[in-house]
C-alpha cells in the first residue's frame, strides 16, 4: 500500500471549558477526495487549523512530507504543499487576478528598483486558469468576477504553489448549479492529478458526487467512516446526528386554515411582463422552488416592501394591504427571513439580544432612550426558547455559528407575533442537526396557524419540509403541486418551463 500523503494521528485540542478535539486521527492518500463532515461545532475547523498550523495541537501526531511532527508552523504546512480554499474569499478587488494569485511571489524585474514584472506575473498564471477552464484571463480585475470565477483565482493560487493537499470549506455555499458542477470537475481533474483534497460541506450530495471516503466528527471525536460504496444520504446523516434524515421532517397537526397570504398577479421590477400568484395557508408550509433567475427572491422582497411591485394585490387573512416599505410589512404582521442573513438579517457587531429587539425598539425604550434591561430580557427570552447556543443574549452575532445567526433572525420575528412569514433560503450554510431544529421552528409556526412561504433550493428540503410547493419559472408560478404529486422529476418539470 502505497504511503498516504498526510496522516493525523490521536489529535487532541482543548479550549477553556471545552474540548475542541479528542483523539481524532485522518488518513489521506494520493489523488484521494475526502469528505469531511459533522454539524457546526463537531471540530471540523480545529482540526483544519491544526493541519495549517494555526492551531497547536496538547497531544498527537502529524505525519505529512514523510516526516512526523506534534505541531506544524504555518510555513512548515504551506512548504509542505498544504493550501486551503476558505469559504470567506479572500481576494483583492482592486488587483487583478494575476497579482492575487502570486500575491507576496510575484516575478520581480532585474534592475535595482526590483519592480514587479506584470508580464511575467501573467505569463505564470495563465496556465493555471486554462487547466481550470477559468473563462476569464490573468489581466481579469477581481473586482469585475462573480464568486465563482474568484473561487478558480483560490483555487489557482493553491495550484501556483504545487499544493499536494487542498482544503476546500464550504467551496459551494455561493455558487449556481452549474457552477457548483464545474466546481466539481475541477475536483475531479485534481484528484486524477494525484492531489489530495479534503472536501468539506454541509451539501451531502455534493458528497455523493465527489468523495472517495467519508470521515464524520461528532463532538470533536471521530463518529464514523464511511467508503466510496457506503457514502448516502442516509448514512451520513446518522453518523452526524444520531438518528435517520426522515426524523428531521414534522408532518402537520392540522388542516390548514382559510386567510393566510396571498399575492394576484403581483408584478416584480425583475419580470415586469410577468405576474405570480400564489397561496400560503395558515397551518401550512408552501414550499416555493424553482431554478436560479426564476424571480422567487424578488417576489418575496416585492411582499415585504424592499423592493417595489409594479402591479398585482397582497392579501392578509382576506383583505388587501398596502406594502411600500418593510415597515408597512412588519406593522402588517408579514416578515421575511432574508437569504443573506449576515448581510440582511444581521447586524453583526450588535449581540444577540439588540439584533431580536431591533425592529421593536419602542416597545423597549421610554422617551427615546433604550431600556437595555426589557432589551436583554427579551433577548434572553428567544435565547433560551430557541436554545440558541450562546452563554447568555449579550455575546455578538459574528461570534456565531450560522445556525444560531440563523435562530437569532428567527428570534426577532416570533417576539412579534407574526401573521405571515417567509423564509428565504432558511437553511444555507446550516449544519443538518441545526436543520432540524429550524424545520420544527418552521412546523411550530404552521401549527400555530402562520402562514409559512419556503423558498429553498435544496430539493431535498422542499420536498421533505412542504405540504405544498408553488414551482416558479421566468417570473410566474408554473404550477403548484400537493404532496401526493411531489417529486424531483415533477418539480423540476415545471421548473424548467414544461407541464406537469
Amino acid at each position: 500500500m502505497a504511503a498516504p500523503l498526510l496522516e493525523l494521528d490521536g489529535i487532541s485540542k482543548s479550549y477553556p471549558g471545552v474540548k475542541a478535539l479528542d483523539g481524532v486521527s485522518l488518513r489521506l492518500g494520493r489523488g484521494e477526495v475526502l469528505g469531511l463532515i459533522g454539524e457546526n461545532g463537531a471540530g471540523k475547523s480545529t482540526l483544519m487549523r491544526v493541519l495549517g498550523g494555526v492551531v497547536r495541537p496538547d497531544a498527537g501526531r502529524i505525519g505529512l512530507g514523510g516526516r512526523d511532527r506534534a505541531h506544524l508552523t504555518v510555513a512548515e504546512a504551506q512548504a509542505e504543499g498544504v493550501a486551503f480554499v476558505h469559504q470567506e474569499l479572500s481576494m483583492f478587488d482592486n488587483l487583478d487576478a494575476a497579482a492575487n494569485v502570486l500575491i507576496g511571489r510575484e516575478s520581480l524585474q532585474a534592475g535595482p528598483l526590483r519592480l514587479v514584472d506584470r508580464r511575467a506575473c501573467r505569463a505564470r498564471v495563465a496556465p493555471l486558469l486554462q487547466r481550470l477552464g477559468a473563462d476569464f484571463g490573468p489581466d481579469a480585475p477581481v473586482s469585475r468576477l462573480s464568486i465563482a470565477q474568484r473561487q478558480l483565482v483560490e483555487i489557482a493560487r493553491a495550484l501556483s504553489v504545487d499544493a499536494r493537499i487542498i482544503i476546500l470549506d464550504e467551496p459551494t455555499s455561493s455558487l449556481t448549479l452549474s457552477e457548483t458542477d464545474r466546481l466539481l470537475a475541477i475536483v475531479a481533474s485534481l484528484r486524477n492529478a494525484g492531489t489530495g483534497v479534503i472536501y468539506i460541506t454541509h451539501r451531502l450530495g455534493e458528497v455523493v458526487a465527489c468523495a472517495d471516503r467519508v470521515l464524520c466528527l461528532r463532538d470533536g471525536q471521530v463518529a464514523g467512516e464511511l467508503p466510496r460504496e457506503g457514502i448516502e444520504h442516509a448514512a451520513m446523516t446518522r453518523l452526524m446526528i444520531g438518528r435517520d434524515l426522515q426524523a428531521l421532517y414534522s408532518p402537520p397537526a392540522a388542516a390548514p386554515g382559510d386567510g393566510g397570504l396571498q399575492v394576484q398577479e403581483l408584478v416584480t421590477s425583475a419580470f415586469p411582463d410577468r405576474s405570480a400568484s400564489l397561496h400560503a395557508r395558515p397551518g401550512e408550509i408552501l414550499g416555493l422552488a424553482g431554478l436560479v433567475g426564476s424571480g422567487r427572491t424578488s417576489l418575496a422582497r416585492a411582499m415585504f416592501g424592499i423592493e417595489p411591485a409594479v402591479g398585482g394585490t397582497i392579501l392578509l387573512d382576506g383583505k388587501p394591504v398596502q406594502i411600500g416599505s418593510a415597515r408597512d410589512a412588519i406593522a402588517r404582521g408579514l416578515y421575511l427571513v432574508p437569504e443573506d442573513r449576515k448581510l440582511s438579517g444581521l447586524v453583526l457587531d450588535m449581540s444577540i439580544a439588540q439584533n431580536v429587539t431591533l425592529p421593536a425598539l419602542a416597545g423597549h425604550s421610554r422617551m427615546g432612550l433604550i431600556n437595555p434591561a426589557s432589551e436583554m430580557r427579551a433577548g434572553e427570552a428567544q435565547r433560551a426558547a430557541l436554545r440558541i447556543k450562546a452563554p447568555h443574549a449579550s455575546v455578538h452575532a459574528v461570534t456565531l455559528s450560522g445556525g444560531n445567526q440563523q435562530k437569532v433572525v428567527l428570534g426577532r420575528w416570533l417576539s412579534l407575533k407574526p401573521r405571515a412569514i417567509v423564509f428565504d433560503e432558511p437553511t444555507r450554510g446550516v449544519d443538518v442537526g441545526a436543520k432540524g431544529e429550524i424545520y420544527a421552528l418552521m412546523r411550530g409556526l404552521a401549527d400555530r396557524g402562520v402562514a409559512v412561504l419556503m423558498i429553498s433550493s435544496d430539493m431535498e428540503e422542499v420536498i421533505g419540509v412542504s405540504d405544498r410547493v408553488a414551482v416558479m419559472h421566468e417570473g410566474r408560478v408554473a404550477g403548484i403541486l400537493g404532496r401526493e404529486d411531489l417529486s424531483e422529476a415533477s418539480v423540476l418539470r415545471l421548473a424548467i418551463g414544461a407541464q406537469a
